[in-house]
């Protein structure tokens, strides 16, 4: 959580500086839904998410490095620096995507593969409360309860869809129902414990042969929707600094595990400082990394491409395909 709050910041400050361009979505506040639930899967289970993804793409076992110089563009990226915010993959991790509920239908396809496979995994497809509404989210609850889909639609209700409270968007704010003939269940979204078992109940239900779960975590951003939404226009900086001061999801486990006896202050101090000083010196190696060439144009369009000429271009102008980035396992 220390390095996911560091890199968010790191990511906001090159924002600020131009040094990051399109879109960028914070995760800063949510940091307990994303770990905890890390916490509890195993190697085969899968992820997919919404545009706010930097936090998952760290978690799935990519670098801070790679994170930050993919939303600044630059080579040693996630995807080269080519998907930038939204388009982010590493093993069992299927991106962050830039359609609105896009990505349930998606992680019901995962899940579908798992099934097929045999493999035992279960897909956590989130969403935000925004996303809630949308008619492919009830499609795909359907097809996943009528085939016995081993996935969780998590709805990670961080309050304001873009720059809408819930209240004022959504006739029913009890999203964990939403499932209607699915079970749902609500969690406290801002605290890594109570997320890291309720993602342990989840997969025992999912591997059960059940299907489907609906899950509602309750949490909160500290930005705006995106960088370009101040995020103060539909709520109080005051909200905001009570939720920060009372409910902070790494403030609430420092507490804990030193009330516990489990960890001293000083050691603390250390995690902090050495997260710090990873992430700027992550900063600095991004920010001097070269941007690739107009050569990868026309590079790692497929997985493996088994054809030499890459077809439905203009006529007389054959362009060879180019794979680069290793092929990881």
């Amino acid at each position: 959580m220390a390095y996911i709050r560091r890199m968010e910041a790191a990511a906001s400050n090159l924002y600020k500086a131009r040094k990051i361009a399109g879109f960028c979505h914070l995760y800063t506040g949510q940091e307990a839904v994303g770990t905890g639930i890390y916490a509890a899967m195993r190697k085969q289970d899968s992820v997919i998410t919404s545009y706010r993804c930097h936090a998952w793409v760290y978690l799935m076992g990519d670098t801070v490095l790679s994170v930050l110089a993919e939303l600044a563009g630059r080579a040693p990226g996630n995807v080269r620096g080519k998907g930038g915010s939204m388009h982010m993959y590493t093993r069992n991790f299927y991106g962050g995507n830039g359609i609105v509920g896009a990505q349930a239908p998606l992680g019901a396809g995962a899940a579908f593969a798992h099934k097929y496979l045999g493999d035992g995994g279960v897909n956590f497809a989130l969403y935000g409360d925004g996303a809630a509404n949308q008619g492919q989210i009830h499609e795909v609850f359907n097809i996943a309860f009528l085939w016995k889909l081993p996935i969780c639609f998590m709805c990670e209700n961080n309050k304001y869809g873009m720059g809408t409270s819930m209240n004022r968007s959504s006739a029913s704010t009890e999203y964990y129902k939403r499932g209607d003939y699915i079970p749902g269940i609500w969690v406290n979204g801002m605290d890594l414990l109570t997320c890291r078992e309720a993602a342990r109940f989840i997969i025992d239900y999912c591997t059960s042969g059940k299907g489907p779960i609906v899950c509602e975590m309750e949490t909160y951003r500290y930005f705006g929707h995106s960088m370009s939404d101040p995020g103060t226009s539909y709520r109080t900086r005051e909200e905001v600094q009570k939720v920060r001061q009372t409910r902070d999801p790494i403030n609430t486990f420092k507490e804990k595990i030193l009330n516990a006896k489990l960890v001293t202050a000083d050691e603390l101090k250390k995690i902090d400082t050495k997260a710090k000083k990873d992430v700027d010196a992550a900063t600095k190696e991004a920010l001097a990394a070269p941007v690739i060439g107009v050569e990868e144009l026309a590079a790692d369009i497929y997985y493996h491409n088994i054809h030499q000429e890459i077809r439905g271009l203009i006529p007389n102008t054959p362009l060879k395909h180019l794979e680069i980035t290793p092929r990881k396992k």
